[in-house]
Parts: C-alpha cells; sequence; structure tokens
C-alpha cells in the first residue's frame, strides 16, 4: 500500500499495532488497512468493543477534570496512544494554562502525531519509551526537565495494562512511577476486566481475533485491578465499572453498566 506522508518511514504497514487499532475504534483517521482489518473482525464478534473504547476515552476526560479540580497540574501520561479530540493538556490547559503534560508511548506514529501536533506548546513533551521501563522513562530529559517531582503528579495509565501480563511484573512497573511521585500524587487507571462468570463466547472469540492480529490481553477482574493500586488509597467511589465512574450524567442503563466488561479508578498517594 502506498505510505500516508504522516507515516515515518520505518513503520511496517502491513503490522497491526494497539494505538492503531484503538485509534480506528475512537474513530481517528490514522490508521492502516491491517489495523482496521483487525478491528472490523473484532466488531463483527463483539460490536460492544468501540463502545468499549469510547468509555475508556471519556474516563480520561473525567479523571483529569475530577484531578485538576484535587489541584494537580502536572501529569504523566503512560501509552497515551494517537491524538485524538480531548486529550489530556486540551482538557487541563483550559482550566488552567500553566499546566504540564508528558506522554509517553512506544509507537512511533503516536509519537510523530504527538510531536506534530503540539509543536510550540512549551508546557508539554512527547516520549518515545517502553513504559514497562520506569527507570528510563523517568530518567529521560522530557520527563525532567517539564515535572516537579516534588510537587503532585497524576500518572494516567489509560486502556493500557490489559496489554501488560503477569509475566511482565505490572505491580513491580507501577512500584517504579509510585516510589518516584511525592505525596498527594495520583494513579488513574483504566482496565479491560470482567468477574469470572461474566466471560461470553463472544469475549472469548473476539479475544482470540484481536490476540492473533495484534497482541496478547490479560483481563483482569475487580479484585486483581484493585491490587494494582497497592500504596495509593482509592478515592471514592473506588474501583467503579468504567460509565459508573464520577459520570456526567445519570441515565436509564443501569444494568448494562453493572455489566460493562472494564473497570477504572484513582488512587492518591498518602
Amino acid at each position: 500500500m502506498e505510505r500516508p506522508n504522516w507515516a515515518p518511514g520505518d513503520i511496517d504497514l502491513e503490522r497491526p499495532s494497539v494505538a492503531r487499532v484503538y485509534d480506528y475504534l475512537l474513530g481517528g483517521a490514522h490508521n492502516f488497512a491491517a489495523d482496521r482489518e483487525v478491528a472490523q473482525k473484532t466488531l463483527e464478534m463483539m460490536p460492544e468493543v468501540r463502545t468499549g473504547a469510547l468509555q475508556h476515552r471519556a474516563f480520561l476526560r473525567r479523571a483529569v477534570r475530577y484531578l485538576l479540580g484535587r489541584g494537580v497540574r502536572q501529569f504523566l501520561d503512560l501509552g497515551s496512544g494517537i491524538p485524538t479530540v480531548g486529550n489530556v493538556h486540551e482538557i487541563a490547559q483550559a482550566v488552567d494554562p500553566a499546566t504540564r503534560v508528558v506522554y509517553v508511548d512506544l509507537d512511533p506514529v503516536a509519537v510523530a502525531h504527538s510531536r506534530s501536533l503540539l509543536d510550540g506548546n512549551p508546557r508539554v513533551s512527547v516520549l518515545q519509551a517502553d513504559v514497562r521501563d520506569p527507570a528510563a522513562v523517568l530518567a529521560s530529559p522530557e520527563v525532567n526537565d517539564l515535572l516537579d517531582f516534588d510537587r503532585p503528579i497524576a500518572v494516567l495509565m489509560i486502556a493500557l495494562l490489559h496489554f501488560v501480563p503477569d509475566d511482565d511484573d505490572p505491580l513491580g512497573i507501577l512500584a517504579g512511577y509510585r516510589d518516584r511521585l511525592a505525596p498527594g500524587s495520583f494513579l488513574a487507571l483504566s482496565h479491560a476486566g470482567f468477574e469470572a462468570d461474566e466471560e461470553t463466547p463472544e469475549i472469548r472469540a473476539a479475544r482470540r481475533v484481536y490476540e492473533r492480529g495484534v497482541t496478547r490481553t490479560t483481563l483482569r477482574n475487580s479484585a486483581e485491578f484493585t491490587k494494582l493500586f497497592h500504596g495509593f488509597d482509592l478515592v471514592e467511589p473506588g474501583v467503579a465499572r468504567l460509565p459508573t465512574w464520577h459520570p456526567e450524567a445519570q441515565d436509564d442503563d443501569g444494568a448494562a453498566h453493572s455489566r460493562f466488561p472494564g473497570f477504572g479508578a484513582v488512587g492518591r498517594k498518602a
């Protein structure tokens, strides 16, 4: 296929990526045919996957607004993905233009677009790095030149940790970030998952298609998700299904929300 002018030259156009599949599900335009093919096959098995992606993005917006209301003015967005409407810096700097944001992602398309979008914004930086290596991320000039670790920082991992298997030690990864944070800092996580009795044949089929085409997933239940907040005190309402965490408006879909296959929560470091 012809390489779009926005695609870095070393990108393999035939290999789907997590960031670009997610971009497609969110309605973005920075994805390739290989990404769209996997996404469409997954959607055929489970159309709710697109709603799930939108709910993770909506949780990000609500969490950022909540954190701004708690006085946070520094954000470290890990696994930030490809820029779409409603990025962290757009939400945060609309409230306080002095807010500082560092985006971190491994996908070169996500990084290239973030850099082009943010060129000229001195309070935002972009780092291409593997978020599973907190020592490298936290030692980078992109992080240290912008964020003050003597003051509270909000670490965001939205729709990220279900791509980190237990073998990669997600608790150890989180500890690497947590231990550098000042008291009063926050951790916001969203994660695909459900309780043990909720996995349907449709979910299993959709997972098989996605994992064959993109990457392995580790869907955790609410108890496993809660353990990720070790060292943080959960803020109200604690661990919740994504649509029910500080919803912006009440609706009549409570039964469906109570079964939504994903959790969200925010924790504060004492």
